[in-house]
């Protein structure tokens, strides 16, 4: 997920240099909403591995 993250946010900052400011807007706004969802499993995860015995990472 986060590599798809990384993925939009190129293809933002490659649409608003070359002026497309649209796509730009809009790569950059999924690029961010991916990369929070990530942050969000990533915790769940760290939370249900220390729940279970195994210290985190």
């Amino acid at each position: 997920m986060l590599g798809w993250a990384l993925t939009f946010l190129v293809v933002a900052l490659i649409a608003g240099a070359l002026g497309f400011g649209g796509i730009a807007g809009a790569s950059a706004g999924i690029a961010q909403i991916l990369f929070f969802i990530f942050i969000v499993l990533f915790v769940v995860a760290m939370i249900a591995r220390a729940v279970r015995g195994r210290p985190p990472v």
